[in-house]
């Protein structure tokens, strides 16, 4: 039925390869008591294989099996929540098995290679858009406990202090909307029903502005500088509509955990990035509530 991609699954953990095993039997199964015909090959990400189906009535899918944790396991739920509203449509799932049946979009054609302006007008009024409240068996958004972070060290006291007051001050007044902690330019695809459609949501429940940090670090490359940085933060907060001091300390916190995640997890290019982008939010820590932009330079 399937053949698994070398490699696939070897970062995912304990369990792992025993799961990874079983998907060939997996997808026959699944594609038998659905009724769907193999399409295409195997394509796959970090966490899930995906296989190009067709319905019984000859309808485009893909089938998705997903490795289930906490950031996984209810996918299906937000995808069925937000009904396919700017986001891939669910046609079927089974929890226990990770499994989803969706609508077929274009992989090969992402928001990460749309022009920065476009993708910023697409992603921006999906974070105005998808606003439903979070079902209560969707973990709360928030970050690592910064301070007790064994690579606390690798920033400064003063940038370490600001992010862990954001942190806790958002904590502790923190929305209850259905978020996607990973929305970023590569899990927004091409569809034929929409132009861009959402993919592979981990959902969260808190503040829009939570999202808001993958879309500064994503396309980094592009940016050179922070002015680039803060007129992309600018026009995200313009179109979704969002809450310019709530998404600054999100993003801040949510910068400063991921680098000390990076350092950790031995991705050195990315704690660089991560902590570039940490380091433009704390320079302009006033910026968001009104006051001037410090002096920046691209």
């Amino acid at each position: 039925m399937i053949t698994v991609p070398p490699g696939f699954g070897d970062a995912l953990g304990d369990g792992a390869p025993a799961w990874v095993a079983t998907l060939p039997a997996l997808a026959e199964e699944v594609c038998a008591r659905w009724d769907l015909v193999p399409d295409g090959e195997v394509l796959h990400g970090f966490v899930a294989v995906v296989l190009p189906v067709r319905r019984a009535d000859g309808t485009p899918a893909v089938l998705k099996l997903t490795w289930r944790d906490e950031e996984t396991e209810h996918e299906g739920l937000a995808l069925r929540l937000w009904d396919g509203r700017g986001v891939v449509r669910l046609l079927d799932h089974d929890g226990e098995r990770g499994a989803l049946l969706l609508e077929r979009l274009d992989p090969a054609r992402t928001l990460e290679h749309a022009p920065i302006g476009v993708a910023l007008d697409v992603i921006g009024g999906l974070l105005r858009d998808l606003r439903v409240p979070a079902p209560p068996e969707v973990r709360r958004a928030g970050v690592d406990d910064l301070a007790a972070s064994a690579m606390a060290s690798t920033v400064s006291k003063p940038l370490l202090d600001a992010a862990v007051a954001m942190a806790r001050d958002l904590a502790a007044d923190i929305g209850d909307t259905l978020v996607n902690g990973d929305l970023h330019y590569g899990n927004v695809l091409a569809g034929e029903r929409e132009p861009w459609l959402m993919i592979d949501p981990k959902p969260r429940a808190g503040d829009p502005e939570f999202c808001l940090i993958p879309l500064l670090w994503n396309r980094f490359g592009e940016l050179g500088g922070p002015a680039a940085m803060w007129r992309r933060f600018d026009a995200l907060v313009d179109v979704a509509g969002l809450d310019a001091e709530k998404a600054h300390g999100w993003a801040l916190a949510r910068a400063v955990s991921a680098a000390f995640w990076a350092l950790e997890a031995g991705l050195p290019d990315f704690g660089a990035m991560s902590g570039a982008v940490a380091g433009w939010l704390f320079a302009g820590r006033g910026r968001a509530r009104g006051g001037a932009a410090p002096p920046t330079a691209d």
